[in-house]
């Protein structure tokens, strides 16, 4: 492909798009051909605060515009959502990799919170106390903070991004959003139908870019608070350097999720499970299980039924009909690959390798089929790190303890499962696991979006979750006012502290 026939990504700022000027860019690739198919500008610091500032200048009108304004617009946001969703999924598969369904299912996700932020009026009410004292009111409120950044990842470009933006907006605050350069085509398409939607100039803005977009944010003082998804180091990197600055920084790291399988459980649902959630979207999600944790002698019937199920996948293009596609970058292919060469030096069996797949897609695609990899222990790389990628480990242990303790010895928190017919078990599982999000024989405990969404331990950094009422309460602080209007004179000094009568 020609230079000039390459898609040209840049910013999005006041309603419109513009290229920036840092003349850097980056390639965007589609992973199931391997091709360039676009370049993405990566902003210099000027950029960056045009972006930054356009919000900034949106943020007193919009906070102003009336909450029954706000939520026709967003009525009207999730309407053309609702109709044109399927384009966007087709913009997720292209620069992404995975199949249509699954693109099309993470709209579907993301469209449940801008559905929740929908009633932001309810969720905004303050309280109030008559005569609080003899002739005196007291109020609390919420307001919006301002500007709000939210760094997004590649894994999910257009629903991670709607967990934060739809209840920061809703509750009044402007946004800019740094989509991953990886695929950032998402952000622009949902910048373009915000703009579609009535939403104000200013309000929403894109970004794009690296660590140079990275840090304008986190230091930029008109930057009142981070919403980021990402690895752990990154996370950890983020909470430090936007605490540092006085924002407040939600920061939601990485996960190493396990399920557990207990001797009682059915074993042809929890096989099922096991496939679904390890290797779809290729594995690249925060709450994919990439750590089976098989209890008793089930193991080896356990393994068997999850590598028949997972020889049965179709790995291909994602715009055919396949049932996984392929990983989103080369590099990223290589990375996870490596972690399956490491489990066979470190003893591990390889019971099914991807790395033999035989994709439905083009040859130069970024392929690596499901991998079932049996006999792994706690010291080995494929269980200590996080691949990110179609791997699924199995451990062994021999009792309930003894998986629990796995658990909740591992640094991360994100998500877990369960798999058992015991209530008793099931019960006591959800109450001693140190996990943020339990699936009781549900695999990926997404909960929906009135519930909050976050990890516990290296999985989370911050005290707030995303969405739910927690986003709520992230996105807006508390103002309490007192108020006399009438009551007994008040004339003369009195220095004392004010008292209650």
């Amino acid at each position: 492909m020609a230079t000039s026939d390459l898609s040209r990504i840049g910013h999005w700022a006041n309603n419109k798009a513009f290229p920036g000027t840092s003349g850097r860019t980056a390639a965007v690739t589609n992973p199931a051909t391997g091709a360039v198919t676009g370049e993405v500008a990566l902003a210099h610091v000027e950029d960056c605060h045009a972006v930054i500032e356009a919000a900034a200048a949106a943020f007193p009108a919009w906070r102003d515009t009336s909450l029954a304004k706000r939520t026709a617009i967003m009525f009207r946001f999730r309407e053309l959502l609702n109709e044109r969703k399927g384009e966007l999924a087709e913009i997720i598969t292209g620069e992404h990799g995975k199949v249509l369904s699954d693109a099309l299912g993470e709209v579907t996700r993301g469209q449940e919170v801008v559905e929740f932020a929908c009633g932001i009026p309810h969720l905004l009410k303050g309280g109030f106390s008559e005569n609080a004292s003899t002739g005196v009111d007291v109020t609390s409120i919420r307001q919006p903070l301002g500007v709000v950044g939210i760094i997004s990842p590649f894994n999910f470009p257009a629903m991670v991004p709607m967990w934060f933006f739809p209840v920061a907006i809703a509750a009044g605050n402007t946004v800019v959003l740094k989509p991953s350069e990886k695929d950032p085509s998402a952000a622009l398409w949902l910048a373009e139908l915000w703009a579609e939607a009535g939403l104000p100039a200013g309000v929403f803005n894109v970004l794009q870019g690296d660590k140079v977009a990275v840090d304008e944010l986190l230091s930029h003082r008109a930057v009142k608070a981070i919403s980021f998804v990402g690895s752990t180091p990154v996370a950890q990197y983020v909470y430090a350097a936007g605490t540092a600055e006085g924002k407040r920084v939600q920061a939601l790291g990485g996960a190493k999720n396990h399920a557990v399988v207990l001797p009682d459980a059915d074993l042809d649902l929890a096989a099922d499970a096991m496939v679904n959630a390890g290797f779809g979207s290729a594995g690249e999600r925060c709450m994919a299980i990439s750590a089976v944790v098989a209890v008793g002698a089930i193991a080896d019937e356990l393994v068997a039924k999850i590598a028949e199920r997972a020889r049965l996948v179709r790995t291909g293009d994602g715009t055919r009909d396949c049932d996984m596609g392929p990983l989103v970058t080369a590099a990223h292919r290589d990375r996870v690959a490596s972690y399956i060469d490491g489990a066979e030096r470190e003893g591990a069996a390889i019971v099914v390798d991807g790395r033999q797949v035989v994709a439905d897609g083009g040859r130069d695609g970024f392929w690596l089929g499901p991998t079932v990899v049996d006999r792994v222990t706690t010291t080995m790389s494929c269980y200590t790190d996080e691949i990110f990628g179609p791997v699924l480990s199995v451990l062994r242990v021999d009792s309930y303890d003894e998986a629990l303790e796995l658990i909740n010895a591992n640094p991360y928190g994100n998500g877990t499962a369960i798999f058992t017919n015991d209530g008793g078990a099931a019960r006591r599982f959800h109450n001693e696991v140190e996990v943020g999000m339990v699936g009781i024989n549900v695999p990926i405990p997404v909960p929906m979006a009135y519930y909050s969404f976050g990890g516990w331990k290296s999985s989370l950094f911050g005290d707030t979750h995303a969405h739910g009422t927690e986003g709520v309460h992230f996105f807006t602080r508390g103002k309490v006012v007192t108020t006399r209007w009438r009551g007994p004179s008040q004339g003369g000094l009195n220095l004392g502290f004010p008292q209650t009568v």
